[in-house]
């Protein structure tokens, strides 16, 4: 029997929600709807860019500027050039776990890629990095962590999922894997273990150091030996 363990990317793997959640904030200030990081990582972390902003220029009363998005994108890949660190700890975590693994993440396959290498975890996962731009749905919708199982030959069943978005959580538990919620990084959500817990993780943690019991816990309750 084989047991798998899929991580998400961002605010999981790599600590990049303050960051991109604070460039969206402040765009949106700037043109007259005033919002903050933790309002916006809090509705929108998890869910896939195009559809994000699809949600928000329904509901916005005036078009965007001309560029908008392509000058928020801009400036996040700028600050990411000398601000994106992995999450404390993760590093090690994935090593003490090792086992069959995989990422699957709302970013974009190239920008995903990209930060997984600028911050060196790439090397844990090579080949097996899947994006919901490869499926026909974004989290909350099952597929990319449908996806990535199918890819690295995991039963959805013996799977445990890291994440730490309700987006997240919840399609992991639409996949019929056990979610595992993190709400170590630095997104500003408030009360993400309680959030996380509500949308069906089966445990919460704040720290990488305690992935690996985390992780050996379920499994043991899943029957592996």
């Amino acid at each position: 029997m084989t047991y798998a363990i899929i991580y998400d990317c961002d605010g999981t793997l790599i600590d990049s929600e303050h960051i991109a959640g604070s460039v969206c904030a402040e765009a949106l200030t700037s043109i007259g709807f005033p919002t903050t990081m933790e309002a916006f990582n809090a509705r929108f972390n998890g869910i896939p860019v195009a559809e994000t902003w699809a949600m928000i220029r329904a509901e916005l009363p005036v078009e965007l500027p001309p560029g908008f998005n392509e000058a928020i994108n801009a400036e996040i890949y700028r600050r990411f050039e000398t601000e994106l660190e992995p999450i404390a700890g993760v590093a090690d975590a994935i090593e003490q776990i090792g086992g069959l693994r995989a990422v699957a993440s709302s970013t974009r396959l190239p920008v995903l890629a990209r930060n997984l290498a600028k911050t060196d975890l790439a090397r844990f996962f090579d080949p097996h990095i899947y994006s919901a731009s490869q499926v026909a749905r974004g989290k909350p919708a099952p597929d990319v962590f449908l996806y990535a199982a199918s890819q690295i030959g995991a039963d959805p069943a013996h799977t445990v999922i890291i994440e730490d978005s309700v987006a997240g959580v919840t399609a992991g538990i639409r996949a019929g894997m056990t979610v595992i919620g993190f709400h170590g990084a630095s997104n500003g959500v408030p009360e993400l273990d309680t959030r996380l817990m509500t949308a069906g993780a089966r445990t919460v943690i704040a720290n990488m150091a305690d992935l690996p019991e985390a992780v050996e816990s379920l499994w043991r309750s899943m029957g592996k030996r």
